[in-house]
């Protein structure tokens, strides 16, 4: 694999940043993480970075090099995460569990696969054009979906903050997947907090992406981002990672190339766990699992059922 990757989270307006961000790979393996903890509750930050050491932890134990079933991956280690979280508020005896959106991304074999809960989004972008984008968890996007709301008001709307689906709610998360993207040479994938996207649009993301490199464009968007919104910016953070699979047309120093690496090896940006150790014994079995999984896709059937109706 040949890539380059760069991330930067800045904490705005806000006494502290509830951002966390990072990337892990192996010699055949990327994954790429982003949650924003939700600050209507207490420790947000505590839930992201619990929520990035999990799906981290888990990924250093599986992709050896490559995970071998990418999806079932991202949505087994979101479950997980939750459950981390929830047995930290046990632990610590607190009076109500830590959130936070997550979002996350696998990159293996030239193709792409990512997942996410809430609104953290990802976005797949090639030559300026923005190919995909993950869809929101929220009463705005709900209510557009049902043609009840126009586009137009997504940001001045009054249920534009308000979330349905998160990390470490009393409810199982709704964990979306995607489907598997084949990237080319030069693909961009950008993973970014809410503090980036309500700020700035989503063409001037991907012209800035066009026209600069990741280590370049990612600074200056976050700039952009806190001087437009000001004293009022939420934090603002984005992780990015441009494509250059086994092409070796133009040498960069930011390039990352991991055929080097010996298998068993992973180079990680996510500080290993310090709230609890992460026990394999201890994350959830296969009936757990298989379980949390059907109370999902109960949830998703009576999302769909209410949405019709409507």
């Amino acid at each position: 694999m040949r890539f380059s990757v760069y991330q930067e989270s800045h904490i705005g307006g806000r006494r502290n940043n509830q951002d966390r961000m990072g990337y892990s790979f192996t010699r055949d393996a990327l994954l790429l993480l982003l949650a924003d903890g939700m600050g209507g509750h207490i420790q947000g930050e505590m839930a992201a970075t619990i929520a990035l050491q999990t799906v981290g932890s888990l990924f250093q134990q599986q992709a050896s090099p490559y995970v071998r079933k990418p999806e079932k991956f991202l949505e087994d280690s979101f479950l997980a995460a939750h459950r981390e979280i929830h047995r930290y508020r046990a632990i610590n005896n607190l009076p109500e569990t830590p959130r936070t959106t997550i979002v996350g991304c696998l990159v293996q074999h030239n193709g792409a696969y990512w997942a996410h809960c809430g609104d953290s989004r990802l976005y797949w972008m090639r030559q300026g054009q923005i190919l995909a984008r993950t869809r929101d968890h929220s009463r705005i996007e709900t209510l557009i979906a049902q043609g009840k709301v126009h586009p137009s008001e997504r940001d001045t709307h009054p249920e534009r903050n308000k979330l349905f689906n998160c990390i470490g709610a009393p409810n199982m998360p709704i964990v979306e997947l995607s489907r598997r993207a084949s990237l080319q040479p030069g693909d961009v994938l950008l993973l970014c907090s809410d503090g980036l996207w309500s700020v700035l649009p989503d063409h001037v993301l991907a012209q800035s992406l066009q026209h600069n490199t990741i280590v370049r464009a990612v600074p200056d968007l976050l700039s952009s981002a806190v001087g437009i919104a000001g004293k009022s910016s939420d934090n603002v953070t984005a992780l990015a990672m441009m494509w250059e699979g086994a092409s070796v047309l133009q040498e960069s120093p930011d390039t990352i190339a991991t055929h080097t690496l010996p298998v068993g090896s992973v180079t990680t940006t996510i500080q290993a766990p310090r709230h609890a150790d992460l026990d394999p014994a201890d994350m959830f079995t296969d009936s757990d699992i298989e379980k949390a999984i059907e109370e999902i896709r109960g949830a998703i059937e009576k999302s769909s059922r209410i949405t019709s109706k409507n």
